[in-house]
């Protein structure tokens, strides 16, 4: 598929194994046929909302960051808040590995591969960022698309659902 293929070279690029970390995308899509894992509403939307238009798409509680939400090369020194046999640990991403992050640490590890507890959207999630990556072969209409699927079905969650977007370029 070309859309998980740019993203295997992507990751390829960066130092990354997508055999053994795949791209959200492609762990997603390959999880479909045999059902989406069920997280809460605003996580089961946008997970159903990438495989559907084949865009890796994250979700974050925007009340959790610290700052603004960046894609940068890591240090390696940047704590990730995560979870490792059923306990909260902190790792650190590898040198170079390209990561979502902010003020205070990383958010997502390997471009859009793991997500941390930090900033994740639970039940009591008010204010949600979602962030849609894209890279060749899609196009803007294909990603203007995508958020507009994805606006749609984040109204049918609550009666108070306001959606704001931000096209942000290469």
């Amino acid at each position: 598929m070309p859309h998980i293929a740019s993203w295997r070279e992507a990751y390829r690029g960066f130092g990354a194994r997508p055999q053994r970390t795949r791209n959200s995308l492609e762990a997603m899509t390959r999880r479909a046929e045999n059902g989406l894992p069920r997280v809460n509403a605003l996580t089961d939307v946008y997970n159903a909302i990438s495989v559907l238009h084949q865009i890796p798409l994250g979700g974050e509680d925007f009340n959790r960051y610290d700052g603004p939400a960046r894609l940068l090369g890591a240090t390696g020194e940047e704590p990730f808040d995560t979870t490792a046999n059923g306990k909260t640990v902190i790792e650190h991403p590898e040198p170079g590995e390209v990561v979502w992050g902010d003020e205070v640490g990383v958010t997502c590890r390997r471009w859009n591969w793991r997500q941390g507890r930090r900033t994740g959207l639970t039940d009591t999630t008010r204010t949600a960022l979602f962030i849609l990556d894209a890279l060749a072969p899609v196009t803007d209409a294909e990603l203007h698309a995508t958020g507009d699927a994805l606006a749609e079905a984040l109204t049918g969650v609550g009666a108070d659902v306001q959606v704001s977007r931000r096209l942000v370029s290469a």
